[in-house]
């Protein structure tokens, strides 16, 4: 069987259902879209296990403008995603910031990175070790020659909301959900021309899509193309505070570690080492992070944390880029009608909106005409342009 789309979308998580909002949303578009989800369900979805924060503390000034608009949109939700006799849209936003705290050795790294994020007009200030335990009296400033906290714009949400909400109104709006695995990908004349499905149906397809996440080197390489994107597994270990940690912000540590709130008790994580860190690892929890390196890192940064109590855990993919940690999105150079919105390394959820509406420009008029997000070209790889980003969180 085969069913004919305007734009067919692969992969059905936060990214491309975004897509299919601001595609189906934007007045200059009749088209029809079609999103294509091999696991209706999102058990493994990154948008349904991510910690789901947005910052502003980016080094890349194209970075911090996605996340400018991604809170901007989080803010005005419900104006946005609300379905006409459902609820109104609430993903539960919590502005309660990011600290980064800084060595000596990164003080003047973390310094010129403020600079360029007041420039982009985010909300950050940068506090002196007294500051911060005026602040916050509960921490430890051992090793600590400078932190850097947004005081507005930054926090975290109900990851696995946005991704419903979107899903939702995308499709009230029109969009068809398509229950299905892509197994191939049809190319003539140089355009994608089809997807092939694993039910034997094919969907052809005037645009497609690759949003996969962390199986979208597999989607690209049914084109035969080589994307430098692969699924890394990361933990994420809750924990209970036997004492009161007063308005904590996310904080990341000198160690590497990054803690924060999640409602009365807490959440954390520390990338593995680069030789443990292998692609499509099984989302089994490596519990000796927790042990080895989370543990004792909290304690010394949070000496209240000595007596936590780990309730829970789970893992989920990053979609890591490994070229340069950054996103690849736009369309291929020779493949032109073939989309990229992948490789977030982490930042996928909070970017969300901002791509969701860049790749819905780039079809409907031909070029992005809010945010130029020309740098994240898949050109870059030929060039060796990597675009390097100093503020990486795992």
């Amino acid at each position: 069987m085969t069913t004919t789309y305007d734009v067919a979308i692969v992969g059905g998580g936060a990214i491309g259902s975004a897509i299919a909002y601001f595609l189906r949303s934007d007045p200059a578009f009749g088209g029809s879209v079609a999103v294509i989800e091999r696991d209706p369900t999102y058990a493994h979805a990154s948008s349904a296990l991510s910690a789901s924060g947005i910052r502003q503390q980016f080094s890349t000034p194209e970075n911090i403008r996605l996340s400018l608009f991604g809170i901007s949109f989080l803010r005005e939700i419900g104006q946005h995603l609300t379905v006409e006799g459902g609820p109104v849209a609430d993903v539960g936003l919590r502005e309660g910031g990011y600290l980064y705290l800084a060595t000596p050795e990164y003080e003047a790294a973390l310094r010129a990175n403020h600079a360029i994020q007041v420039a982009e007009g985010a909300h950050i200030v940068l506090l002196s070790p007294d500051e911060i335990v005026g602040r916050f009296p509960w921490m430890s400033v051992e090793g600590v020659a400078l932190g850097s906290l947004g005081l507005t714009g930054e926090g975290w949400f109900d990851g696995y909301g946005l991704l419903q909400a979107f899903r939702r109104k995308a499709r009230s709006l029109g969009a068809d959900y398509v229950a299905g695995e892509a197994v191939g990908l049809d190319v003539a004349t140089g355009r994608v021309t089809g997807v092939r499905l694993a039910d034997g149906t094919t969907i052809e397809a005037g645009h497609v899509i690759d949003a996969a996440g962390p199986w979208s080197r597999h989607v690209a390489a049914m084109a035969g193309v080589d994307l430098p994107v692969e699924a890394r597994r990361r933990c994420v270990f809750g924990f209970e505070a036997q004492s009161p940690v007063a308005d904590c912000p996310l904080v990341i540590d000198t160690s590497g570690i990054w803690f924060r709130p999640e409602g009365e008790s807490f959440i954390g994580a520390v990338s593995p080492p680069a030789a443990q860190d292998l692609d499509e690892l099984p989302l089994t929890v490596d519990q000796s992070l927790f042990e080895e390196r989370i543990w004792p890192a909290l304690a010394e940064r949070v000496p209240s944390f000595d007596s936590i109590r780990q309730r829970r855990a789970w893992a989920g993919y990053y979609e890591y880029s490994t070229f340069d940690q950054n996103a690849f999105i736009g369309p291929h150079p020779e493949l032109t009608n073939l989309l990229f919105a992948t490789g977030f390394s982490g930042h996928g959820i909070q970017h969300a909106p901002a791509v969701g509406r860049a790749i819905a420009e780039r079809i409907v008029h031909g070029r992005y005409t809010t945010l130029d997000l020309s740098i994240f070209g898949y050109e870059r790889i030929a060039a060796d342009r990597p675009v390097v980003e100093r503020n990486v969180i795992g």
